[in-house]
């Protein structure tokens, strides 16, 4: 049997806690009933900082059955390393983690192809949505827009799968060797190598609530994720170079072309042609290149990830734990 710990990351959740944790519960009661997985496996929450009552409600499950244990950050530190902190808690403490969103959209039932693909060798196991049907025209383009791009750039990510994983303790320790403060576990989470596979599943709608990663955020996912794993967008400068470089030479020819026909008023297409080709590109590098120098910033400072102040087990309640 596997002892699994189940990790759920909560921002302002509190619409959907109970219906989660009823569901949960009755899954792992099945999954123990059948001997699959031990009678001590556990639910972690993670409050990443709400402003709702949601570190009141898992006080209150975490009391009503020692089955779910809670983890409250001391603020808002987004959904990655509020999920790393969450697997922190769990790490040392289980045959294998399944991380998922608390929204009900990852499909539970999957849960058992999970456990058994773990059993069958593999250390780490993908949660890929078989199908994007439910999603609309905007956010299914961008998805498939985005995972092109970081193929792209060279990065190894599974298209189609977000944060709903199962990781083995193996894998889960190697985790921990990956030190950056810009967290993208989609990239990260490839690199460690051990062996894996892919459980296909179709997401759900949305139980309760709004969802936590609107348009803007997802784009500001995205380039976190781009300049987190791949350099190339800095070689990208040299051939932009090379290509307005080509493009005002061509403008030069046609404001040359203008001048001699009579066409064009004297300086103006050259000046034009100056601060298109050589504003842009400076522009653009220059956002690039500080793109790359904010996180090597973040990066030399090595502030914690996230601080827990907060977490109920059943023998334990630990406060400030930094990482």
């Amino acid at each position: 049997m596997t002892k699994l710990y189940i990790v759920i990351p909560c921002f302002n959740e509190d619409s959907v806690l109970l219906e989660t944790s009823k569901r949960l519960k009755e899954k792992m009661q099945k999954l123990m009933t059948e001997n699959i997985i031990t009678k001590d496996s556990k639910v972690i929450f993670v409050d990443d900082g709400s402003t709702d009552s949601t570190w009141e409600l898992i006080t209150e499950i975490h009391r009503n059955d020692k089955m779910f244990s809670g983890c409250k950050l001391s603020r808002n530190r987004g959904h990655q390393n509020a999920l790393l902190s969450g697997l922190d808690c769990a790490k040392g403490k289980c045959d294998a983690v399944i991380s998922m969103d608390s929204d009900l959209q990852d499909d539970i039932e999957a849960i058992d192809q999970f456990i058994k693909k773990y059993e069958e060798g593999n250390e780490i196991v993908y949660g890929v949505r078989s199908s994007r049907k439910k999603d609309s025209f905007l956010k299914s383009r961008t998805a498939k827009a985005f995972y092109k791009i970081m193929s792209l750039m060279g990065a190894e990510i599974v298209p189609n799968h977000a944060d709903y994983r199962l990781l083995g303790s193996k894998a889960l320790e190697a985790l921990f060797e990956f030190n950056e403060v810009n967290l993208f576990l989609r990239g990260i989470v490839p690199l460690i190598g051990y062996k894996s596979a892919r459980v296909y599943y179709e997401r759900k709608e949305r139980f309760a609530g709004e969802s936590k990663y609107p348009v803007k955020k997802m784009i500001s996912f995205a380039l976190d994720g781009i300049t987190s794993f791949s350099i190339k967008p800095l070689k990208m400068i040299s051939s932009l170079g090379i290509i307005f470089v080509v493009v005002s030479g061509i403008m030069l020819l046609y404001s040359l072309i203008s001048y001699f026909t009579g066409h064009s008023v004297s300086g103006w297409a050259s000046l034009i042609t100056s601060i298109w080709a050589i504003g842009g590109l400076q522009l653009l590098a220059i956002g690039i290149i500080g793109e790359y120098i904010g996180k090597v910033f973040l990066e030399t400072k090595s502030r914690p990830r996230y601080i827990i102040e907060e977490f109920l087990d059943e023998d334990t309640n630990t406060k400030n734990n930094f990482v």
